[in-house]
């Protein structure tokens, strides 16, 4: 049998150098972007990153993106949106769909491609609109109308009208549960957080720790070259530097209600627009056209849990990728300089903090001899977290790409950084950013 050894990969695998981001601002659903939709938003980041980096009639290897709710009038979102962006019309577009995790994914798929010698550059985003779902009728009035279409008669077609209730007319909203339990990934954390013993306290101090964080970075001017004015918003508006640990104590519990529960619309991410991408290439391409190199995107790493036969919490797929990925790397949960761990709620990261320094966690379920051990909390979210700056869910990773390369070009003593996303129907994604 004949033995092909370079059909995927080339001679060798390359680096893949992170060489920056953009974004527009992330907003509030139903507000600042409530006129607008996924390919206007992706649109316009697409844009700014070929204004940017000076991609105008550039032809790249692939555009990987996607959102986690879209019409299907959007089918093909990426390539629409890569024929408007500048980029010459025959580069490729992918949508891809990893809830929360979409964009991390896009990237490292964007990274595996460059790495393994099928491109030598290409852009990783996503984007999602609350404000823009799309609501559709019944199934029941769905199946009348194909019905209708498919009757070979006058008679036929229209038969099935007759049988219309008032019912088949009532609009169907997306679900904001998991269908396999009924659960709404607020309720699935809420029983994570009893599971982990996390309290009302823990999470309130977080959250404001994110809006510090995040206020602090816009006024020192960190974001400045990462967002792109739109639909005349220039800052992420969601983010409440006056607030307190008082005012975020008054908030009622939002999933369990009873005096039990602990998530709030405080300590949780609220319903958000946005989009980001970031451009990947290998060293010698970006070396070619004058780009820095910010970080190396050296490993990346998917995972899931069995969330529905009650072994494990919903969100908690982040806390087994991790040390799969470290043994990758060779090193330890202490050789991070920045830890990006995205906040879909605040329990999350506090509970996947508590699994790794668990002995009885790392042992029975991760078959470690030792716990994974504590992080520096100093070194978490240091740019603000999804709390703050909001969550429009395909976003959400390349959003922290781009911080986090950008943090680590600007720090000359550090050397790595960790991120961690958590996505609903209990998945995973996380990768280690080097600096360059």
């Amino acid at each position: 049998m004949a033995f092909y050894p370079h059909m995927l990969a080339g001679t060798a695998i390359r680096r893949v150098a992170v060489l920056g981001g953009q974004r527009i601002p992330f907003a509030r659903a139903h507000g600042a972007y409530a006129a607008v939709g996924n390919p206007d938003m992706l649109g316009a980041v697409m844009r700014a990153m070929v204004a940017k980096y000076g991609l105008a009639g550039l032809r790249l290897g692939d555009v990987i993106a996607g959102a986690t709710i879209k019409h299907s009038k959007d089918f093909n979102l990426v390539r629409e949106c890569v024929l408007a962006s500048g980029l010459d019309p025959q580069t490729p577009g992918l949508d891809v769909q990893r809830a929360c995790g979409t964009s991390l994914e896009a990237a490292i798929l964007v990274a595996n491609k460059i790495a393994l010698g099928q491109i030598d550059a290409g852009i990783a985003g996503g984007v999602d609109s609350v404000s823009d779902v799309p609501i559709v009728y019944p199934r029941s009035y769905q199946q009348k109308l194909l019905r209708s279409y498919r009757g070979r008669s006058l008679g036929a077609r229209l038969a099935p009208f007759f049988g219309l209730r008032p019912r088949d007319f009532k609009p169907v909203m997306p679900a904001v549960v998991e269908p396999r339990t009924g659960l709404s990934m607020g309720e699935h954390c809420e029983q994570m957080a009893k599971t982990w013993q996390v309290s009302r306290e823990a999470q309130d101090e977080l959250a404001l720790a994110s809006h510090q964080k995040a206020a602090a970075a816009w006024q020192a001017g960190f974001y400045g070259d990462l967002v792109v004015d739109y639909e005349g918003l220039a800052a992420d508006n969601n983010i409440r530097p006056d607030t307190s640990l008082g005012q975020l104590a008054k908030l009622k519990p939002s999933f369990d209600r009873s005096a039990a529960g602990t998530l709030t619309a405080g300590n949780s991410t609220p319903l958000t627009d946005g989009a980001s991408a970031v451009l990947l290439a290998s060293e010698e391409w970006a070396q070619a056209r004058g780009l820095p190199v910010l970080a190396w995107l050296r490993y990346g790493k998917a995972w899931a849990v069995d969330y529905v036969g009650g072994h494990e919490g919903l969100l908690m797929a982040p806390a087994y990728a991790v040390p799969a990925m470290l043994k990758d790397a060779g090193i330890t949960l202490q050789d991070f300089d920045f830890y990006e761990i995205h906040e879909a709620f605040e329990a999350q990261v506090l509970c996947t903090l508590a699994a790794w320094e668990s002995a009885d966690f790392c042992r029975e379920r991760l078959g470690l001899a030792q716990p994974l051990g504590r992080i520096d909390r100093a070194k978490l979210n240091l740019k603000g977290g999804s709390v703050a700056i909001g969550h429009p869910f395909a976003a959400t990773g390349t959003r922290i790409v781009a911080t986090l390369a950008k943090m680590l070009a600007e720090h000359p003593q550090a050397r790595r950084g960790l991120i961690s996303v958590c996505t609903a129907g209990g998945m995973g994604v996380t990768a280690i950013l080097e600096r360059a």
